[in-house]
Formats: C-alpha cells, structure tokens, sequence
C-alpha cells in the first residue's frame, strides 16, 4: 500500500532531478561543446566539482553526468595530441584497415577462418589452369585449321623450259684472214659499237600493269643476261658459266645443270643455247673488242609478267688456240659472226630478285661445217679453211624422243669480209 509520504517522496525526488537536468543544460548552452573526461582521464575538473553536481545526488545521475564536464576551465585545461599519417597507419591496434594475412603454421587454421584462404587459392589456381588451356586449345585448332584448309591455293605449274634451235652457216669459199682492225673495217661490222655498248635499251614507257620503272627493271636484266653470256671473255673461253646461271630464275637451274654436265644436241640441252662459248683447244679470241648491233623490245606477257626479246649480231675476231700472241699469229685472224635471238619471260618475283627466264633461244653462226656438233662448244673455221664436201649429219627417224633434225645453212658471201682485206693481210 502507498502511503502519502511516499508519493512526496517520489515527488521531490522528480523535482530535484529536473532542476540538475536544467541547470546542466545552461552550462551546455554557455559553454557550446562538449568534451569527453576520456581525454584526460576520468575526474573532476581542476577547480573542482561543480556546485549543483556536488553531493546530495543519486547514483544514476553520478554516472550519467560525471565523465561529462562542461566548463571552460576543462576545456583550456584538457590535453589534446593529433596523430601523424604515418603514426596512425603504424597504429595496428586501432588501425581502420588490417590486412587479411593467411595463417602461419600454429595459428588458427581453415576450419577456424571457414576454409576462406584454401579455397580462394584453390579458386585462383583452377582459373590459371583453365585459362591456359583454352589458350592452347586455341592454338591448336588454329594450326591444325591451316594445316586442314580445304582452300589452299592450287600449286604453281611448273616453268617452261628453254627451248634452242642452232642452225650452222657454212661458208663457200675459204675463211678471209687478216689482223682484226683491218677485218672489222671491210666487214658489215666497222659500224658496229664494241662490247656492252652495243646492247642498247629502247624508250621505256609504263604498260597496263607495269610501272616505268619496272619495265626498265626488266630491260636491264635481259641487258645484263645478254652480256655476260654473249660478251664476257671468261664464259666465252669456257672457264666459266656460275655467272650465267646466277642470272636465272631457280626453277631452270636444273635444266641448266643438265646441259652442262651432259649437252645434247635435243633442243632443251644444248650448253651453246644458254650462252656462247668456244671450245678452248681449238678456238681463242684475237681481239677482246667484240662487235655487236641490235635491238630490244618488251611488252606484257599478261598481268604479272613482262616479255622481252633480244635480237642481236655479235662479230667475234678468233684464231686458233695454238696461234700464241703477236702481231704475226694476229694477221691469222679470221671473223666469226652469231645472230642470236632470245625470248625472255620476267615475272614480279623475278623483278624483285633481279633474275629472269630465258623460253626460248635462236641462234645462226659461222663459218661452221654443216657437220659441226654445237650443242657442247663452238669450233669455227679458221683463216684459210673451207668447209669440206660434208653433209649435215644424219637423222635417225627411230631415235625416240624429240626429233633432232640436222640442218645447215650457207653463210652468204657479202657476210665475210671484202677481198681488199685479204690482200692487205
């Protein structure tokens, strides 16, 4: 039962804790922050416990107002310390971020942290190893699509082989004989250019396919063919014939081996069809200034390939190897005349190795016996000689393969030089 005392009681209580309630609010008001008694340690202020928080109170109201003090000789008399960057990142034990480290050995395993480490790794490695092979597996179908390619380009057909026709000049009468100034002047040659000069290049001009500068680049690999295997003293004396085949597309190096090692008079091996050269026990040259006249032309052959042709008559003052040197063995001399007509075919690739394709090759020489074999080397009559009563030689129509029909000709006497020249020797 409450009795009346008590509901004073209760009354003044409520009372007293209202007016302690107010008057901390002005403090409040007057003194416009409030710190925490954390920053220099629970207590009272320096001048002492306020005079409205100081006895008669209960214990609720210690605790909830006591770590608060509101006065400004608290405020000036606390301690306040701000922490560096560096001091607070070095602070592990109220630092904001904490690296998640894996467990050493005797810490808390998987099981304690949940498996979170173990299965992030395994996750991690199980990715590596997934993304590898699909990068392997990519490769793989990739060469093997290529390797598969049911379009692959058809294969290039196989290149023309050179095709020669050699046709011997046999002279009427005796050779002419004389020094070789005095030959070439009373010969259709004195107005011949001497050596590459002779090889001139016609006006290039640009075709449908063809830039001008490639025509020109095709032009001067059949110049350049022309001289080394019609005009240089090395391959013409038969000590060499590397620099004629270096000039040659690589597909014809073959057939061009073979008819050195083996020349046949078939059309397709004959060494004489892919240059002039003569054989060296008999023949030697009396005078290196050969004479040449001629002319070139070029036009396409298709898109992607140039034709030219090179027509040309080369003079040559020989005499016999045995002759030896002097102005007597020089009054032997003798003039040995070639039309030689080759048919070049240079494609791009060609243009860009600076080589070409010799198809075909046509070639009149003399003085020469009807009976002479031209497919190896070239053995001229010499000063004085004839061609003797001989026939061309004989065709075997049982012979297999491609026929080699034996032709000769007659070496036109305007051809040789003058009488004058003769007497003067």
């Amino acid at each position: 039962m409450v009795t009346g005392s008590s509901r004073r009681g209760d009354k003044e209580f409520t009372n007293t804790r209202t007016r302690r309630v107010v008057a901390a609010q002005k403090r409040l008001r007057t003194a416009g922050r409030t710190y925490s008694v954390g920053m220099a340690g629970r207590g009272n202020p320096p001048e002492g416990t306020p005079d409205d928080a100081s006895g008669g109170g209960d214990d609720e109201y210690r605790d909830d107002y006591r770590s608060v003090v509101f006065d400004e000789s608290f405020i000036k008399a606390a301690r306040l310390q701000e922490f560096s960057a560096r001091e607070r990142m070095e602070d592990e034990e109220h630092a904001a971020v904490r690296n998640r480290a894996l467990p050493s050995a005797g810490e808390a395993t998987d099981e304690d942290h949940g498996g979170t480490y173990q299965r992030g790794s395994i996750t991690a490695s199980r990715q590596g190893i997934v993304l590898v092979l699909l990068i392997v597996l990519a490769f793989g179908t990739a060469i093997y699509m290529g390797i598969r390619n049911p379009y692959q380009a058809p294969p290039e057909p196989p290149a023309e082989p050179m095709r020669n026709a050699l046709l011997p000049l046999a002279p009427r009468d005796a050779v002419p004989g004389a020094a070789p100034a005095d030959l070439f002047e009373h010969s259709p040659a004195a107005q011949f250019r001497a050596g590459a000069d002779g090889v001139t290049l016609p006006p290039v001009r640009r075709t449908r396919h063809f830039s001008d500068s490639q025509v020109l680049a095709a032009l001067t690999a059949a110049k350049e063919y022309i001289v080394t295997s019609s005009l240089d003293p090395a391959v013409l004396n038969g000590n060499t014939y590397r620099d004629v085949r270096v000039l040659l597309d690589p597909v014809q190096h073959e057939q061009f081996d073979q008819s050195m090692d083996h020349p046949r008079n078939d059309g397709r091996h004959s060494a004489t069809g892919w240059m002039v050269r003569f054989d060296p026990s008999k023949t030697a040259l009396a005078d290196a200034r050969i004479r040449v006249n001629g002319s070139m032309t070029v036009q396409e052959a298709g898109p992607d390939a140039l034709e030219v042709v090179a027509d040309h008559v080369f003079v040559y003052a020989v005499q016999a190897a045995d002759e030896g040197k002097g102005e007597k063995a020089a009054d032997k001399s003798s003039l040995f005349t070639v039309r030689r007509e080759v048919r070049f075919q240079i494609d791009r690739e060609d243009l860009r190795r600076q080589q070409l394709s010799v198809l075909q090759v046509s070639m009149r020489a003399g003085p020469l016996p009807c009976s002479a074999d031209m497919s190896d080397a070239l053995a001229p009559l010499l000063a004085g000689e004839k061609a003797k009563d001989d026939s061309a030689a004989g065709t075997d129509p049982y012979a297999r393969g491609r026929s080699s029909a034996s032709l000769c000709g007659l070496l036109s006497t305007s051809s040789q030089p003058s009488p004058a020249a003769k007497k003067d020797g």
